[in-house]
């Protein structure tokens, strides 16, 4: 089959793999329709490998050397492993992107997300970018009426559910996102779905754009102003109630510690990989609190993922930039993302 499989840096090459071997007990073989691209994808192309596994064999999934990247796919179930009875050949389905053992104390909470033994598809095992992937049955779920191009957004957006969830963000309070790309925008969207008002902050004209018909109501250029005087000024002074912080830098952070308000919210979602100061004086003195997000819990935020869609689908539209082929992934996804060209999320097309 042919599949996208990293190598090392810089080196993603579209070339013939193993056709995966028949479904395991509680596995589901699909023939992948669309497969999305990550930030993570990219960073990973340009700068590493920092999670794939290439020199010694992943912890959890065992698996050693190059692989089939992407973790967000649509696919139609062409073969079932022993002990599935959920879906059966020809449904139209969307993995979630991670695997948790299902035994620990973190997977007995529900918090599957941080499980012990996670790993990630197209990242630790192969992945969604390649005409076939064998995916676990207990992670995906049906797309019911979705067309591909929308449905292909259910795993982007599951991660962006997450990223609001448990800080309220209501009308009437000032919501930031810092980072518009398809995180944050979704962020973006899904509170624009619930009615609430949003800030987005970004140094890319293109990303910004994104936000923009996302629903953000005021956009700031953090590369000509600094975006933390900005949002005070656009609050009367205040701050904002709660910053949403999806750029995974260093100056993403210094301005969400210095844009929130007095007993307002910080999450973290962009991964941060730089050393990052804070004020942890301000931040016990002024009752901030400071928190993070990880992926999606598959059973809480994919079916939310789903029905968000469907009763938006414009969620979905608004965030697509282009569909392209596997050929032109390298290109005109990996590195188009990587320049800051793309206007919203970069799709592939497999069948």
């Amino acid at each position: 089959m042919r599949a996208a499989v990293f190598h090392g840096r810089r080196d993603v090459r579209v070339q013939e793999w193993p056709d995966p071997p028949a479904p395991g007990p509680g596995e589901i073989q699909l023939a992948v329709v669309r497969a999305g691209i990550c930030g993570t994808d990219v960073e990973e192309y340009a700068s590493g490998p920092h999670l794939v596994p290439l020199a010694e064999p992943h912890f959890a999934s065992g698996h050693q050397g190059p692989l089939v990247i992407g973790h967000e796919m649509v696919g139609e179930v062409v073969a079932t492993g022993p002990g599935v009875d959920a879906f059966t050949a020809g449904d139209l389905v969307v993995p979630g992107s991670g695997v948790s053992c299902g035994n620990c104390r973190w997977c007995a909470q529900g918090r599957t997300n941080i499980c012990g033994r996670y790993y990630t598809l197209g990242l630790h095992v192969d992945g969604g970018l390649a005409e076939r992937v064998n995916v676990p049955a207990g992670i995906s779920r049906s797309v019911g009426g979705l067309a591909p191009d929308v449905a292909i957004m259910a795993q982007p957006l599951a991660v962006a559910l997450r990223s609001v969830r448990g800080i309220a963000p209501e009308p009437g309070r000032t919501v930031v996102v810092i980072g518009l790309g398809g995180i944050g925008s979704l962020a973006v969207a899904a509170c624009t779905a619930r009615g609430v008002a949003t800030i987005g902050v970004d140094v890319s004209a293109a990303r910004r754009e994104t936000g923009r018909r996302a629903g953000a109501g005021l956009l700031i250029d953090a590369s000509r102003e600094d975006a933390a005087t900005a949002i005070r000024a656009a609050t009367a002074g205040v701050g904002a109630d709660v910053v949403i912080e999806a750029s995974g830098a260093t100056a993403g952070l210094v301005t969400a510690m210095n844009a929130v308000c007095r007993g307002g919210h910080v999450r973290l979602v962009g991964l941060h990989r730089d050393p990052s100061p804070l004020d942890l004086t301000r931040l016990v003195l002024e009752e901030i609190t400071l928190d993070t997000s990880k992926v999606h819990v598959c059973d809480q935020d994919l079916p939310e993922a789903l029905a968000l869609l469907t009763a938006h689908p414009e969620i979905a539209t608004t965030a697509l930039d282009e569909v392209i082929s596997l050929d032109r992934l390298v290109p005109d996804g990996l590195e188009r993302i990587e320049r800051g060209d793309a206007k919203g999320k970069i799709v592939v097309r497999l069948q």
